[in-house]
């Protein structure tokens, strides 16, 4: 029998009730024990045994938890993180890390002090369409990769109805929240790049936070480019790779958050499993012969980081997403901030 880790969850907005709550409930190695709800008891409607509390120093004084899902708003990640490694207890923070790379390392040091558990949820590191992604640049068919392109694109000219992704506030705006999955993957598949070129901008009427980026990563050969606008009503492809052999041309097309926000559990029929339609465009040459065909997504399954964070606690294995990626990539984050401001390169 597996040993079962007993989690508590920070937050039931969309974060716990999405991304969270139902893996920690369907993985056989965790229990949703404890969640913090100020004024609310959502969590108990559809998790009847949680126990709820009403701030996280309150739950942290819980010896039963082992480990702590820190899922608040981003400038609280620090705050939350630090108190939970101080109270003894492994630790999941959400996406970004921190807002300030120093503090990311200082939570870094104080895990490995107290010989604790720390990762962050990087959670599209284990989506379908990023699994192909990886699988094509790994396997060396485009040659030398000259150009990449990444997009995080979307329709939205109101603003969200989560006041504090809106609200002028440390580590918000679209380069911390979805610029962070775009730098993440863009460093897990070619390292951190010698310097970078950033254009960063407001273009919602009455956004008060970034909603628009460019960042271009310069490397010896390579020109990576991240973007996002929240006013793209017709998105070109997420991920366009370019090499001296061929191309490759994706959709973002993985289907779990769809799945969960209809409300179904991790592990559904046809869980992460994306259509015909979406399969990714391989236009390339191999043994002197030119080849273009549609390449199938592995399943997408966040699952698989809360099998790694298992293991991790359980056998001593590493964490799925290690401390230090995560603080690297809030690093390139505050390069990019300083790069638009100033006008100029920075080199990382």
């Amino acid at each position: 029998m597996e040993r079962i880790i007993k989690t508590g969850i920070c937050a039931y907005g969309m974060s716990g009730h999405i991304f969270h709550a139902p893996f920690i409930h369907v993985h056989p190695g965790f229990e949703f024990t404890a969640v913090v709800e100020r004024s609310k008891h959502m969590a108990q409607e559809r998790y009847p045994d949680v126990k709820v509390y009403k701030s996280v120093e309150e739950m942290l004084q819980d010896s039963s938890l082992e480990l702590i899902i820190v899922n608040t708003p981003n400038y609280t990640h620090y705050e939350y993180t630090k108190a939970a490694l101080n109270a003894g207890k492994h630790v999941i923070v959400e996406k970004p890390f921190t807002v300030a790379s120093v503090e990311g390392q200082e939570l870094v040091e104080l895990a490995k002090s107290k010989g604790l558990l720390l990762s962050v949820y990087h959670n599209r590191r284990f989506d379908g369409d990023f699994k192909i992604v990886r699988q094509v640049v790994a396997s060396g068919d485009l040659g030398d990769i000259l150009e990449a392109e990444i997009h995080y694109d979307r329709y939205r000219e109101e603003l969200s109805y989560k006041k504090h992704k809106e609200a002028a506030l440390p580590g918000t705006g679209g380069l911390y929240d979805l610029g962070s999955h775009l730098v993440d993957q863009a460093l897990l598949l070619f390292g951190m790049p010698d310097s970078i070129w950033a254009d960063i901008r407001i273009i919602r009427a009455e956004s008060i936070v970034d909603d628009y980026f460019e960042l271009v990563f310069f490397y010896d050969k390579l020109r990576v480019r991240l973007k996002c606008s929240y006013i793209t009503r017709e998105p070109i492809p997420s991920y366009q790779f370019h090499g001296r052999k061929g191309s490759f041309i994706k959709t973002k097309a993985d289907t779990q958050e769809t799945m969960l926000q209809q409300g179904l559990m991790p592990g559904a029929p046809g869980w992460g499993v994306e259509g015909i339609h979406e399969w990714g465009l391989m236009h390339t040459e191999k043994d002197g012969k030119v080849i273009r065909e549609y390449l199938p997504s592995p399943k997408g399954n966040y699952l698989e980081y809360f099998d790694g964070m298992h293991k991790a606690i359980t056998t001593g294995a590493p964490v799925p997403v290690a401390p230090s990626d995560a603080v690297n990539v809030i690093r390139v984050i505050e390069a990019a901030f300083q790069s638009s401001k100033e006008g100029k390169l920075i080199k990382l």
